[in-house]
């Protein structure tokens, strides 16, 4: 679930390195507001999403690849790690 704040928009053009940043980690959006009225959003891009996870599963089967399991499954490993 995202979080959803709103910042007038004196405070967004000081703070806007901040809100930016917040943004980035995917978890906010920002509603810009003028004299209380909603009149902007700032959200994560969703492309920059996408490419993250992406990348992320391009790294796991690479780091798959370079560290095998050998006999083991990963539902052996699970199993073991319960006990």
């Amino acid at each position: 679930m995202r979080i959803m704040i709103q910042v007038g928009a004196s405070e967004a053009r000081t703070h806007f390195a901040q809100l930016l940043e917040r943004v980035a980690r995917g978890k906010e959006r920002i509603i810009i507001t003028r004299r209380g009225v909603p009149v902007a959003e700032l959200r994560p891009f969703q492309g920059a999403i996408q490419k993250n996870a992406q990348e992320a599963v391009k790294a796991l089967k690479a780091f798959g690849e370079k560290h095998p399991l050998g006999d083991l499954s990963i539902r052996e490993m699970i199993e073991e790690g319960r006990m």
